[in-house]
């Protein structure tokens, strides 16, 4: 999956991000309310973590100009007032849920799978290329039923082409897509990701396909 992180302390949004990321999950990092308001008019996130207290424009302004849009992501609200007053204001502006400051990662992460779950039929559950099989919520690939032990962040290469469905995926795309907008990245760290995993999938048929000058597309061989 993948979530943006909308949280004016750096530190704060920085260590959700580490966590999500260590458990499989793609992450945007803004710290800005009128840029995170622009951000999610054409961003692909399935769910949003979102503080209240932001600069510039606040976060529930950010939640009700997305609701206003028509979005029905998920979106989980974090603020330091913990009163009943406002969650209210919060749920009524279009939160899904919400969390006081501070909060354990553990519960954040609960919270998070609890909101996916519940938008399990919105969500694309499994993607399929030919024989892999990867299963979106336990972010697992298998092929013929048999699961292939990959690391993280060759899960989210693989995810991102798979989701490309056959198309050129360009080398910033999918640097985007395994590290996140705006990721100070090399190409040379995605060439390493690709050359590894395209050792692993050869053996059962699926290859990554380099198109000089424009990225990488998956083939059946």
């Amino acid at each position: 999956m993948r979530i943006a992180i909308v949280e004016d302390n750096e530190s704060v949004a920085k260590g959700i991000a580490y966590r999500l990321e260590d458990r499989g999950h793609a992450t945007d990092l803004i710290h800005d309310g009128a840029d995170a308001d622009a951000f999610l008019q054409g961003d692909a996130n399935d769910l949003v973590v979102l503080d209240v207290n932001l600069p510039h424009l606040d976060g529930l302004s950010v939640l009700r100009n997305l609701r206003a849009r028509g979005d029905a992501r998920p979106v989980l609200l974090l603020t330091a007032q913990g009163d009943v007053a406002a969650r209210v204001t919060g749920l009524d502006a279009g939160a899904d849920d919400y969390l006081t400051k501070p909060f354990d990662m553990d519960e954040l992460e609960a919270r998070i799978r609890a909101l996916l779950r519940r938008r399990g039929q919105e969500i694309e559950t499994t993607l399929v290329f030919g024989p892999l099989r990867f299963a979106v919520q336990t972010r697992t690939v298998t092929t013929g039923g048999a699961a292939l032990d990959l690391p993280r962040r060759e899960l989210s290469v693989i995810e991102a082409l798979m989701r490309a469905d056959g198309r050129v995926l360009a080398k910033a795309e999918l640097i985007e897509q395994v590290y996140g907008t705006g990721a100070d990245v090399e190409d040379s760290a995605i060439e390493v990701h690709v050359s590894r995993l395209r050792k692993r999938l050869r053996s059962h048929g699926v290859d990554i396909r380099a198109q000089r000058g424009l990225g990488y597309r998956l083939e059946l061989m």
